[in-house]
């Protein structure tokens, strides 16, 4: 699996599980819910986000670069 897709799952649980909280905890957990987004907006214009830069240090390798 390559870093596109980890940061799309990733992210999706962070939102989903912010949403929970969120109901169930505080809605102040809504915070989390859109800094979140803002991180994937700002990403989609900057081309650089934070999580594929942890991602690439934990090993994952983008699509791309894999063989198979």
């Amino acid at each position: 699996m390559g870093i596109e897709r980890w940061i799309r799952i990733i992210a999706g649980s962070f939102i989903l599980i912010s949403l929970a909280l969120a109901h169930w905890v505080s809605p102040w957990w809504l915070l989390f819910t859109a800094f979140v987004g803002l991180n994937l907006l700002q990403s989609g214009f900057t081309r650089w986000c934070l999580m594929e830069d942890i991602l690439r240090k934990l090993g994952v390798k983008d699509a791309a670069n894999r063989r198979g």
